[in-house]
């Protein structure tokens, strides 16, 4: 081009030279003098040649500007060619050439035996270059062929999201049948291919499903956030990228998530591919090893469906939510999490349909995406006993030896404040550790009592709920989970702002129903399960967690493993420690002779609580906490079943099967849902 405009400047210059030359020979000529007849006055001392010696000098003048112009468009020309030569040489070459981005596949989710959860697998890819959206007959036979309408095709290609030149996906899994095909007619199908490309496999099916989560397209939000963070080694979206959504997927987006690869490629100036040039493979994520026993945790989902199975055609039709936890109360590790209703992952695959997204999000089936493990908020029911116990004996509210007498009816805060305690013909003399066992409500009743007519430290029993986590969040390596809520009187006070003065305060029927874990307060699953590691440890709780470490891309070790630490260490008399003890090893072993016969067949001795949450206009909330064994405590596990019955007749269920995968003691007793005459 600078050559082109280098001779243009020269022929200009030779003509206008040639015509100034012209000129100035024609003035010198006789021949071409005129006379007009006469001679005409001269001044004296000079001649007349004013006129012509005028239009010498602008000629002259002229030449001079264009020789300046001349030398000016030189001296660019050589800036141009040498100077600045390499410049718009890489911009020729970036107009003749585009960057494809080549998607990494992610890294594979494993079990703590190193049993696949989640894995990618090959899928054979319809694609086609962007300018067969504009052939009107080659998308007709295109979507006749793979069985979709003209419009989702043409939509699919015209579709930028992975760049203006790279080839756009069609459909994804096509048959052998549909590869043949293309392949033996290019004349029909200029511009498709068939690639083979990774996507997310899930060899378990749903298993774990809450926990792993799933992966979808990079959302707006997403997008925008990783290209404003500035962190070295931050990943940098591009639309289209698949992300992780939620649980693992999405907590350990940063390690799952790939290095995507560059293929250079030649364009012409319409921007259609002519040739390919230079290519970086793409690097894969690395694999997450999680805590989870895969076989435990088909165990647990197992219990999960079959109880809420029995419940539904006995009890409670309305039965369909749930949830355990499983966790290793020796450091914290989650070895099963499951929760009902639960999804697949698979549908995710590909993009989910709107009709698959509404019916996951909907009320009407009980929000499957919700992990109510780590979510799910429930009154904690009779399972707070052994906290409510602890907070009585440290603030002098009760004391070992104290005994409290259960006619079935309390009138402690008067008459018209009475209440009934779950076994209606009493219990008659009870302890705090009787209390515990047989979940006497009329021993708790007093408790609350004590604390409303306290003189100092009235929220004793809020504080000791606080201090073992209650209220607060666990910090599982999981997203989405709740912090339950502890009420006080303050609490109640700007919660229920819209109800008159009198009602706003807190009063002696809100300890009351504290103390038994009735009323505002809200726990998950995983807190209980918390709570319970910490009385079996003896005070000290692990932070709970689903990583174990993440695999090294050669060779067979690790480059992270997750390093387990303490959470909170609950301080407790030990004389205290073994009242709470005693009371929940009699839960098993003595409070009903139908529940000791569940757990009799184990291998090792059980500590544990029952739990019912009641809720008005449904059935109430069926709990279970128990840890294993009782004297050398390695297992907690803990089961919350919505709309359920009696935490005894439902949840233990639950925990009692999975306490047989983990012993291979299996539970032989006939589980009977029917007649429910039994409580806690």
């Amino acid at each position: 081009m600078a050559l082109r405009v280098l001779l243009v400047v020269v022929v200009v210059c030779l003509v206008v030279a040639g015509v100034l030359a012209f000129v100035f020979h024609s003035k010198g000529d006789a021949r071409f003098t005129f006379d007009i007849g006469g001679a005409a006055p001269k001044a004296a001392g000079g001649t007349d040649g004013s006129g012509g010696s005028s239009i010498k000098g602008r000629l002259v003048g002229l030449a001079g500007v264009i020789a300046g112009v001349f030398v000016v468009l030189i001296g660019r020309i050589w800036s141009m060619q040498l100077l600045s030569g390499d410049e718009y040489t890489s911009q020729a070459e970036s107009n003749r050439t585009r960057t494809i981005s080549l998607s990494a596949p992610r890294g594979r989710i494993l079990d703590r035996n190193g049993v696949e959860i989640v894995s990618n697998r090959p899928s054979l890819t319809v694609v086609a270059d962007p300018d067969v959206a504009n052939d009107d007959v080659e998308l007709q036979l295109l979507g006749n062929l793979i069985g979709m309408p003209y419009m989702a095709v043409k939509r699919s290609i015209e579709d930028q999201t992975q760049g203006a030149q790279a080839s756009r996906t069609v459909a994804r899994d096509v048959s052998r049948r549909v590869v043949a095909y293309i392949g033996e007619h290019p004349d029909l199908f200029q511009g498709v291919s068939v690639e083979e490309r990774t996507v997310r496999y899930y060899p378990l099916g749903s298993l774990a499903s809450h926990v792993v989560g799933y992966t979808g397209t990079v959302t707006t939000e997403q997008l925008k956030a990783s290209q404003e963070n500035e962190d070295e080694g931050a990943i940098k979206y591009q639309t289209g990228d698949t992300v992780g959504q939620s649980g693992v997927e999405y907590q350990y987006e940063s390690v799952l998530q790939g290095v995507r690869g560059e293929q250079v490629v030649y364009v012409d100036a319409k921007g259609n591919v002519l040739d390919y040039s230079s290519t970086v493979a793409p690097r894969s994520g690395s694999d997450v090893v999680l805590t989870l026993d895969a076989n435990l945790q088909k165990a647990a989902e197992a219990a999960l469906d079959s109880v809420i199975k029995a419940l539904r055609s006995s009890v409670s039709a309305e039965c369909k939510s749930g949830s355990v936890v499983v966790l290793d109360a020796t450091n914290g590790e989650v070895l099963a999490m499951a929760s009902r209703p639960n999804f697949s992952p698979n549908i995710f695959v590909g993009g989910i349909s709107n009709d698959d997204w509404e019916s996951l999000g909907s009320e009407e089936n009980d929000y499957p995406l919700v992990n109510r493990a780590i979510s799910g908020t429930y009154p904690a029911g009779s399972t707070i006993k052994p906290l409510t116990t602890f907070a009585a004996l440290d603030d002098g509210i009760a004391t070992p030896s104290s005994t409290y007498y259960c006619a079935g009816w309390w009138t402690g805060l008067g008459q018209a404040s009475g209440k009934w305690c779950w076994q209606k013909t009493g219990h008659g003399t009870m302890t705090l550790q009787t209390g515990i066992t047989y979940s006497c409500d009329v021993v708790f009743y007093e408790i609350g009592k004590g604390y409303y007519l306290a003189s100092s430290n009235n929220d004793g029993m809020q504080e000791k709920f606080r201090e073992y986590g209650l209220g607060s969040l666990e910090g599982i390596d999981l997203p989405g989970e709740s912090a339950g809520r502890v009420p006080d009187a303050a609490w109640k006070y700007d919660y229920y702002s819209s109800f008159p003065e009198e009602d706003r305060q807190w009063k002696g029927g809100d300890y009351v129903n504290l103390s038994i874990g009735q009323g505002d307060l809200l726990v998950t699953p995983l807190q209980m399960a918390c709570v319970y590691a910490s009385i079996a440890n003896g005070g000290d709780v692990w932070t709970p967690h689903v990583l174990k470490c993440v695999k090294s891309q050669t060779g067979t070790g690790s480059v992270m493993e997750y390093k387990p630490s303490v959470l909170r260490s609950c301080e407790e008399s030990e004389a205290y420690r073994k009242l709470v003890e005693g009371g929940l090893v009699g839960v098993i072993t003595e409070e009903s002779e139908y529940q000791t016969k569940h757990f009799a067949g184990l291998p090792v001795s059980v500590a544990g609580k029952s739990g019912t949450a009641e809720r008005s206009g449904h059935q109430p909330t069926g709990w279970f906490v128990v840890y294993a064994p009782a004297d050398d405590p390695k297992y907690v596990i803990a089961s919350a079943l919505e709309n359920a019955t009696w935490g005894g007749y439902s949840a233990m269920y639950v925990v009692r099967d999975v306490l047989g995968a983990i012993y291979n003691a299996p539970d032989d007793e006939l589980q009977v849902m029917a007649g429910i005459t039994s409580g806690d």
